[in-house]
């Protein structure tokens, strides 16, 4: 699972990732500062279970905080999107090429206006067109990889009677979109049975919802401490209500991550408070109060770990299952629920016999809830935090 962070420049989508992952990014206040994507790790926030075994647990990947167990994701950090990027301008091939691999987007938008349509700083700017560009630019790139092929790909698929949705999602490999994903647009749309009767209205049409059903976008309404901010987000949140706009402050939360990691403060990602343990200079209390009176009091947190589990969680519908049994918590080297994976809502039992290994699945027997002892059969669905053990033949 690969989470990919978009926007025009200069909105601190850097600030973002690095506030995310603790990764040594360049940050700047100038246009493309990121040219190359910046790769790194983020973690979703999972309540962890040791605390139903009054245990403590010793994650193998991730960490955990007072039962607050943080699960990794790979995050990308690309150059900066400017209108026309579609068509190669400012770095949009590059761009677009970045993002190829992502499942999923949040869209770091400056809520404050403060950054115009190319991430030069300005006054009372309307960040909806940001908005509006951004999806308009992610859809002309999937229109324009459809009608490259488009005029012998639709004849095909007519005269060697294909699987519309197949040969589409095959055409589409490169950006792991789904045959599912094809067959619910496809479905959604009511679309002529054969392809090349479509209008371009109805390619157009096509290419959007295939985009915003395989690649689903959320918005990070960034600065959202700072003037107009309250202002901007309420307009966004009123042109936009189908789409998850989320107020968040980057800045804010790599300030106090960076303080945790120096021993200034205890502070959990995701909380709306923290606790000073360390010794503060006057400028250090000061920029902590700023953020406990402007953005935990008000937003209940930063809103950076409130959307990168939204994306996961409720975007992506991941669900979060702990190897366990119930009579061993520990695995060879002593290590208590050394493992919590992602799995896609709706895996049963068996598809996670399958993800821990191929021979646990093709040997299955049942799986066993730790918490109940009760024996579950191969087509169980899986429920969010479930802890199962895997039993073989």
């Amino acid at each position: 699972m690969l989470i990919g962070l978009v926007g025009k420049p200069s909105v601190g989508k850097s600030t973002f990732f690095k506030a995310a992952t603790l990764a040594e990014v360049e940050i700047a206040s100038y246009p493309f500062t990121t040219i190359k994507a910046n790769h790194g790790v983020g973690y979703v926030k999972v309540e962890c279970i040791d605390k139903e075994f009054n245990t403590s647990c010793n994650p193998n990947h991730g960490f955990c905080i007072n039962s607050h167990r943080f699960v990794p994701v790979d995050m990308m950090d690309v150059a900066g999107l400017v209108p026309g990027a579609s068509e190669g301008k400012g770095l949009g091939n590059k761009f677009l090429d970045d993002l190829r691999q992502a499942d999923v987007f949040i869209h770091v938008v400056d809520v404050s206006g403060t950054t115009d349509e190319l991430g030069k700083p300005t006054k009372d700017y309307n960040p909806c067109n940001d908005v509006d560009f951004l999806e308009d630019e992610l859809n002309k790139w999937f229109y324009n990889i459809l009608m490259k092929v488009w005029r012998g790909f639709s004849r095909k698929i007519e005269t060697e009677d294909l699987s519309l949705s197949e040969a589409v999602a095959k055409q589409f490999s490169g950006l792991k979109v789904k045959e599912k994903q094809v067959k619910t647009v496809l479905l959604k749309l009511a679309l002529p049975k054969k392809p090349s009767m479509w209008k371009e209205e109805q390619l157009i049409e096509f290419a959007s919802e295939l985009r915003k059903e395989s690649k689903p976008l959320i918005i990070a309404a960034n600065k959202c401490d700072q003037e107009n901010a309250e202002e901007n987000l309420k307009k966004m949140q009123e042109k936009f209500p189908e789409l998850m706009i989320y107020p968040c402050s980057a800045d804010s939360e790599l300030a106090l991550r960076e303080a945790t990691k120096t021993g200034l403060i205890e502070y959990i990602p995701g909380e709306k408070g923290f606790k000073i343990i360390g010794e503060l200079t006057e400028k250090q209390k000061l920029a902590l109060n700023k953020i406990k009176e402007n953005v935990l009091d008000v937003y209940g947190g930063t809103g950076v770990q409130e959307l990168l589990n939204l994306s996961v969680f409720d975007l992506l519908n991941y669900i979060a299952v702990f190897p366990a049994s119930a009579n061993k918590l520990a695995d060879s080297k002593g290590n208590i629920l050394p493992d919590c994976f992602l799995l896609p809502k709706g895996s049963t039992a068996l598809d996670f016999a399958f993800f821990l290994h191929t021979d646990f699945g093709n040997n299955f027997i049942k799986a066993i809830d730790a918490r109940t002892k009760r024996a579950l059969g191969k087509s169980y669905e899986l429920q969010h935090r479930d802890a199962l053990e895997i039993i073989t033949r």
